[in-house]
């Protein structure tokens, strides 16, 4: 149990020049460029790339919103399976955030479904300015087998992934850590896994500041 907490410890970063990096580059100039349907829709990748993936609902928008600080940037909805592009914001002119539809909605048609999980494929696996993938885990729940298999392609892809746990307000200490604990089990059987993860609320500000200045330290 040790090792593995040792090897996907919960980041926290408090050294205030990586936190300033992170607040400018999150809170600066960011805006909303275009939502992508297919490939050839995907702009030029002529700037480092990171992206949010995660089951429907998990909060993902909600989550960009708060790093951002605003609260209309990206569009939140209770009705899971409601984004349906894949969302593309400019953060100043060095970076690209990407919201990725989300996954493992089972009530949307077949057909919908079937495009969503190609396009998501498809993306994942050849951006070539992709930097790392940051996969969200709602703390109440953990790693489910949808998150496992989008955690294979990154493997296959070789791109770097790190688990963000979201809504760490709405659990209970002991369940989170339960599930932390899962959760590290999981990611010590995916290479592609960086060692690390971030536990955040949206609602509450926590880790969002350590979130930011892991995005601006990526190179």
């Amino acid at each position: 149990m040790s090792d593995r907490t040792e090897r996907f410890p919960i980041v926290e970063i408090d050294d205030p020049e990586a936190l300033t990096r992170g607040r400018k580059l999150l809170t600066g100039d960011v805006a909303f460029l275009k939502g992508v349907v297919s490939l050839d829709g995907l702009p030029p990748a002529d700037r480092l790339e990171i992206c949010f993936a995660g089951r429907s609902n998990v909060g993902k928008s909600s989550l960009i919103n708060a790093l951002t600080r605003r609260k209309g940037l990206a569009r939140t909805s209770n009705t899971p399976g409601r984004t349906q592009e894949l969302n593309f914001f400019t953060l100043a002119a060095s970076h690209y955030l990407v919201d990725l539809p989300g996954y493992g909605y089972a009530k949307a048609p077949k057909d919908l479904v079937a495009r969503w999980q190609k396009l998501l494929r498809d993306y994942l696996a050849g951006r070539p300015n992709l930097r790392r993938v940051f996969v969200l885990i709602d703390s109440r729940h953990g790693i489910k087998k949808v998150d496992e298999e989008i955690m294979g392609l990154l493997d296959r892809a070789a791109v770097p992934f790190e688990v963000v746990f979201t809504k760490a307000d709405k659990v209970r200490k002991g369940d989170l850590e339960k599930n932390l604990e899962q959760s590290r089990a999981v990611l010590e059987k995916h290479p592609a896994a960086y060692p690390g993860i971030v536990v955040t609320s949206s609602e509450k500000g926590i880790g969002i500041d350590t979130l930011r200045a892991e995005i601006a330290a990526i190179e």
